[in-house]
């Protein structure tokens, strides 16, 4: 079995609240020196069987259509070794 993982990050030039409220925070809790924040989601998905690059596209797919919203979001995708 495989693991394939899918990060998606919101687009450079969307606004992200959520991780300027989080790089705000960051120098109050004691944690000096980081200037900016991004926040994003990861999936991981379990594969039967071999990782071909059919299945890549296939999952691609899926991300493309179902775990991203592609107008403001982009996504990698990436086989994780055992």
């Amino acid at each position: 079995m495989a693991r394939v993982v899918v990060d998606v990050m919101l687009k450079p030039e969307i606004l992200d609240p959520q991780g300027k409220a989080v790089a705000q925070a960051l120098p109050r809790l004691g944690f000096d020196g980081i200037t900016a924040v991004r926040q994003g989601k990861r999936f991981e998905l379990e594969v039967d069987g071999e990782v071909t690059e059919e299945r890549l596209a296939q999952i691609r797919g899926a991300a493309e259509t179902l775990l991203s919203n592609p107008v403001i979001e982009d996504f990698t995708v990436r086989v994780e070794e055992a």
